[in-house]
């Protein structure tokens, strides 16, 4: 009897895992929950496994961007356990130079093999360490993979905050209270306009005090709806149309506004140093 009820309570959580990923993370009257979603596999990740899904990630490529100073992104930053992807910083016991460039600290750069589509919604669950470095998730385009007009950037920030802030500037200072959102237009080759329209939404505590859904709509190359916690809670038309495939990353990095502290910031236990990623998730309209 009772391995009948254990095999019950495992097909209801089963179940009610199952039913949690049928459809986005927003409460019920906003947009985005007018319309029938189905998952994108390739886009997606419960991070269930005993490591990092190299089918759908790479992890800190060599070859590829190699972070700013001085947070060097090291694979060795990223692990998979407990349901969770854990991007965990340190300081380097030796600085490193690379490119000309002197690294004192270890960051984190999880990027997607496969590119997303205008139309989708992106979401992920997360809670940010408590250092000067970053938690993020966002999308950019990889212009060297493109030609003609489209080889510009456009770059679709859902969340950028640190832990601690260590710059006296004014506008940081509420920058792991909220979801900082942003669009970029850069590096344009033809008529297409430049610039930065952002989006910022008040947490209820710190950043790395609780897990938070962070999402965005790319529902068109003219509108970016963001969301929070099942909430819209803004809408940006970027400079420029983004109407080009964008990958998906998760980067742990250093700012240069927001300086390495006197201390070196890493006096903290292992948790407080570490971002937690509970899942990603990719979504596209039904018969899109």
């Amino acid at each position: 009897m009772k391995k009948t009820y254990l095999g019950l309570a495992l097909l209801f959580i089963a179940y009610q895992s199952t039913l949690a990923q049928s459809q986005p993370t927003v409460n019920e009257g906003e947009p985005v929950a007018q319309l029938e979603w189905e998952l994108v596999p390739e886009l997606s990740d419960e991070f269930g496994g005993r490591s990092l899904d190299e089918d759908k990630w790479i992890n800190a490529d060599p070859n590829g961007w190699r972070g700013r100073a001085p947070g060097l992104f090291k694979a060795n930053t990223v692990s998979v356990k407990r349901g969770k992807l854990s991007v965990t910083t340190y300081k380097l016991d030796e600085s490193e130079e690379v490119n000309g460039k002197e690294f004192t600290h270890a960051g984190g750069h999880i990027q997607s093999n496969n590119p997303a589509a205008v139309g989708q919604y992106f979401e992920c669950r997360m809670k940010a360490n408590k250092t000067f470095m970053s938690s993020t998730f966002w999308l950019i385009n990889d212009r060297s993979k493109e030609e003609g007009c489209d080889k510009r950037v456009t770059e679709l920030d859902i969340q950028e905050s640190v832990g601690q802030i260590t710059t006296d500037a004014e506008w940081a200072q509420d920058f792991n209270t909220k979801m900082n959102s942003n669009t970029h237009s850069r590096h344009v080759v033809c008529n297409e306009p430049e610039g930065i329209k952002g989006n910022k939404a008040k947490l209820p505590s710190k950043v790395y005090n609780d897990y938070h859904v962070f999402g965005a709509w790319w529902k068109s190359p003219k509108e970016i709806q963001f969301y929070m916690n099942g909430k819209h809670v803004g809408t940006v038309e970027p400079a420029a149309d983004f109407d080009i495939p964008m990958y998906l990353k998760m980067v742990i990095e250093t700012y240069d506004w927001n300086p390495v502290p006197e201390d070196g910031g890493m006096n903290m236990k292992k948790s407080d140093r570490t971002t937690y990623y509970d899942w990603v998730r990719t979504w596209r309209p039904v018969n899109q």
